[in-house]
């Protein structure tokens, strides 16, 4: 699971920096970035598991399950915080300094 949201994330996120002007001025680029890295990561580790476990890695449990999902989205949610932060701190627009003038 945690491939499967990280693809549907990094393909969203490219969909929108390429098509919109005002994505790629909000520096959409670095979300691009970070969830095709973390696509790829996720790729390599399920080829990993499936050379361990073979048949048994296509009948995952509910619990296994579960934790995939909440790790998937836990990465989707991490990789946006570190965006905002960034994103924040270059202030591109000149939104918070014109505030503190």
């Amino acid at each position: 699971m945690t491939l499967v949201i990280t693809l549907i994330a990094a393909v969203v996120s490219t969909v929108i920096w390429y098509t919109s002007k005002k994505a790629r001025e909000l520096n959409v680029v670095a979300l691009v970035f970070m969830f095709w890295g973390a696509s790829l990561m996720w790729l390599v580790d399920a080829i990993v598991e499936f050379i361990e476990v073979r048949e048994q890695y296509f009948m995952p449990e509910l619990s296994d399950m579960i934790n995939d999902t909440f790790l998937g989205f836990s990465v989707v949610a991490f990789a946006l915080a570190i965006w905002v932060i960034s994103f924040l701190v270059k202030d591109p627009s000149h939104v918070i300094m014109s505030k503190n003038k």
